[in-house]
């Protein structure tokens, strides 16, 4: 909006500069023109007009003091021309830049409004702004506490599995002893029970031959007890005969 309005109030001063070098161009040439006509009235001397009828402002039979005083009075009145030319072209000017004051004004009031609904956007933008950099403040802060949490469970945590580490490798360490050593007793009460089957087998063989034997003896004692019984059987049948 700044740079417009220089460039406005630019080219309105470059419009001013080239009529006042117009005016300072024809300001040269009236002055070379006044200049001609203050030369001697012998070399640079009009010839006197056939309408003047007036004697008294004839230039015929004039002397030095009224000629020159003719000139001055020319040249007043062309300096008047002049100043009347110029006052007209600064009028113009004058009227030229109270219509772009004007419209500057009007283009001013029109930014000013639009500066104004520019300010209450960038007011909105900011408020905007600063309630999410406050609720991002709020996360980061959120964000730092639920890391600050988590590092302290993750520590109890690693501490927790570290010591179920430990524990579990010194049970596991136990149990491989204990299957070891379940592995020894049960090779020794392998051992101990191929001893006593082979005991028991022993003492089954042992316990078949007393058996045998037992049953040979009842045997050899129940014949034995029948040829006796036998025997006094007999005996007791002749003694009775002997008797008679």
């Amino acid at each position: 909006m700044t740079t417009e309005i220089d460039k406005k109030g630019i080219n309105w001063f470059k419009g001013v500069l080239s009529n006042q070098n117009q005016l300072e161009k024809n300001k040269q040439e009236n002055d070379e023109k006044v200049v001609e006509t203050s030369l001697p009235v012998t070399e640079k001397s009009e010839p006197p007009s056939q309408n003047d009828s007036n004697p008294l402002f004839s230039r015929d039979n004039q002397d030095k003091i009224a000629l020159d005083a003719f000139v001055a009075i020319e040249n007043l009145l062309k300096d008047r021309q002049l100043l009347t030319y110029k006052n007209h072209g600064l009028e113009d000017q004058l009227n030229a830049a109270n219509e772009m004051i004007h419209r500057f004004k009007h283009d001013q009031i029109k930014k000013e409004q639009l500066i104004q609904e520019k300010n209450k956007d960038i007011r909105e933008l900011e408020t905007n702004l600063t309630n999410k950099q406050m609720s991002y403040d709020q996360l980061l802060e959120d964000y730092k506490a639920y890391q600050l949490n988590s590092n302290i469970e993750y520590e109890k945590i690693s501490s927790q599995l570290q010591t179920e580490t430990i524990k579990y490798n010194k049970l596991h360490e136990e149990s491989t002893n204990n299957q070891y050593n379940s592995m020894l007793k049960i090779s020794e009460l392998d051992e101990t029970i191929r001893n006593l089957e082979i005991e028991n087998q022993k003492y089954l063989e042992q316990y078949q031959t007393i058996m045998r034997e037992k049953a040979e003896l009842m045997k050899t004692i129940n014949d034995f007890t029948d040829r006796m019984s036998f025997s006094l059987l007999t005996k007791t049948t002749s003694n009775p005969e002997s008797t008679e």
